[in-house]
């Protein structure tokens, strides 16, 4: 059975306000996180669209914007058709939350969901599998792109 849930935590050499405009300003995400650019409209069921070169794109929706410790969003998962609400079933949520550690930041990432995509569970495991070691290899772009840039 594949776990519903991935959780991660890292410390990045900024503060908090500088990490929360680097995870939730499109200029931004579309550098670490994808590599293709990214729109973001910053409120409750706003609309994320997130570009890489490699896969495509990957819509999502907010739904928790609490500058600047909580940011939450759902999106698709493999299974979700371009018009489909993105829900149970065919989508993950990711929640960021954010705490000062001195002129540090504590991030720590949840994206839950998993169990309950509507798909084989060979497709589920391999889901949550890509998403682990996306995670990993994210959260350390994150932490180099907020050495590099002035917000």
């Amino acid at each position: 059975m594949t776990p519903d849930l991935i959780e991660r935590e890292t410390t990045i050499a900024a503060p908090v306000e500088r990490v929360w405009s680097l995870i939730t300003e499109s200029e931004h995400v579309g550098r670490w996180f994808g590599d293709a650019g990214a729109e973001i409209d910053l409120r409750p069921g706003g609309a994320m669209l997130m570009r890489w070169t490699e896969y495509g794109e990957v819509r999502a929706r907010v739904e928790t914007v609490e500058p600047p410790h909580r940011f939450a969003y759902r999106w698709a998962a493999r299974n979700a058709a371009p018009g489909d609400e993105l829900a149970d079933g065919n989508s993950t949520r990711v929640e960021f939350t954010l705490s000062p550690e001195g002129d540090r930041t504590r991030l720590r990432v949840i994206e839950s969901g998993f169990a309950a995509l509507a798909v084989d569970d060979e497709a589920r495991a391999k889901h949550h599998e890509g998403n682990i070691e996306g995670w990993a290899s994210e959260l350390g772009e994150l932490a180099e792109y907020a050495q590099k840039v002035a917000v």
